[in-house]
C-alpha cells in the first residue's frame, strides 16, 4: 500500500463533495476547525452545487475530486459530508493519478464507495475519519488526538479503544484494516468496484439508522459473498439508531447471533464514522491488531503516513 506524506502546518486540503449538499454554517464551522491544526483549507470549484439529492452533476463531482489530486500544491482531500452519491462519481475517476499523487483522503459513511476505490483499486492508504460538518462540532464530533496522529504523525498510531467498546467474540488476530460503511460495502458487490479485500484482512463496519432484520439482511449477503470467511477479524461501529423495539434483537445481538461461529476476534461499539459522541479516525489499509476479551482494543501497528 502506498502511503501518504504527513501533513505539517502549512498544508493545502482540499474540500470536496462527491455526495449529498449541506448546510453552509455548519460547513463555514467545519473549515474554520481545519485552520485550528494549522493547515490550509481549500474550498474546490463546484462544492456548493445542488441538484436535488447530490452535490451536483456526477461528472463534474468527479473532475473537482481529480483536480484535486492532479493539483501539486494540495497536500491531502477531505469530504464535505456523507449522505449519497459517492458511488456515482467511480466511473470518472483515473487510479493513476490518485496511485501517483498519493494524498491522504478523510471520509466515512456514503464516502465508503471512495474509501474502497482508493484501497482495493489503487493501493492507497485512506483514512475513516470525520469530514467537514463533524469537525463544525468541533471536540463533540471528533476525536482530535487520533485525527492529528493518523494524518501528521510518521509513526504508527498505537492502541486506540474506548469504554463503550464491547467483545462480542474473543480472541486475537492481526491484518490490514479494511471496510466502511456496512451498506456501501455490500452495494458494491457484483460491480467493477467491488470490495475485495485479501485473506487474513481485519474488516471494519461501521452504520446507522438500520433496523436489526436490515443489518442482519447485509451481513448474511457478506457472509454469502464469502468476504466475511476472508477476515481474520471484526470490528464493528457504534451502530446508532440501528436497535428496533425493545422486543426485537439489538443490533448487537443480530451481530453476535451471525458471527456467533466466526473463528477471530469480534468487538462491537467502535468509535468511529458514525457516532454518539466523538469520532477516533482510524487508517484503512496498514496493519492493526485485533484484541477481544476482557480489554478489548484495536492496535494500529503501522505507520499510516511516511
Amino acid at each position: 500500500m502506498l502511503k501518504p506524506r504527513a501533513l505539517v502546518p502549512g498544508d493545502r486540503v482540499a474540500i470536496v463533495a462527491p455526495a449529498s449538499p449541506f448546510d453552509r454554517d455548519r460547513f463555514d464551522q467545519g473549515v474554520a476547525e481545519i485552520a485550528r491544526f494549522g493547515l490550509t483549507p481549500v474550498i474546490t470549484e463546484g462544492v456548493f452545487a445542488r441538484r436535488g439529492y447530490v452535490a451536483g452533476d456526477a461528472r463534474r463531482r468527479a473532475v473537482a475530486l481529480m483536480d484535486a489530486w492532479r493539483d501539486p500544491s494540495i497536500a491531502a482531500v477531505m469530504a464535505a459530508r456523507g449522505g449519497y452519491g459517492s458511488a456515482q462519481l467511480l466511473p470518472f475517476l483515473d487510479p493513476d493519478i490518485i496511485r501517483d499523487a498519493a494524498k491522504p483522503f478523510i471520509g466515512h459513511s456514503d464516502l465508503t464507495a471512495l474509501l474502497v476505490y482508493l484501497t482495493t483499486r489503487c493501493g492507497t492508504v485512506c483514512f475513516h475519519g470525520p469530514m467537514v460538518l463533524n469537525l463544525a462540532r468541533g471536540e463533540a464530533g471528533y476525536d482530535r488526538d487520533s485525527f492529528r496522529r493518523c494524518l501528521m504523525t510518521p509513526a504508527p498510531v498505537g492502541e486506540l479503544t474506548s469504554d463503550g467498546l464491547d467483545t462480542v467474540r474473543p480472541g486475537e488476530a492481526c491484518g490490514p484494516l479494511l471496510g466502511g460503511t456496512l451498506t456501501q460495502l455490500v452495494a458494491s458487490l457484483g460491480t467493477p468496484y467491488a470490495f475485495a479485500p485479501p485473506l487474513g484482512y481485519a474488516l471494519l463496519l461501521d452504520e446507522v439508522g438500520e433496523r436489526p432484520y436490515r443489518i442482519d439482511r447485509m451481513l448474511t449477503q457478506l457472509t454469502a459473498s464469502g468476504l466475511l470467511a476472508r477476515a481474520a477479524a471484526v470490528v464493528c461501529g457504534e451502530f446508532p439508531d440501528c436497535d428496533g423495539p425493545t422486543e426485537q434483537p439489538t443490533a448487537r445481538g443480530v451481530v453476535a447471533e451471525l458471527l456467533e461461529t466466526f473463528p477471530g476476534p469480534v468487538l462491537f461499539g467502535f468509535p468511529t464514522g458514525h457516532t454518539a459522541g466523538p469520532a477516533l479516525t482510524v487508517p484503512l489499509g496498514v496493519d492493526v491488531r485485533v484484541v477481544g476479551g476482557r480489554r478489548p482494543r484495536l492496535v494500529v501497528t503501522e505507520s499510516a503516513v511516511a
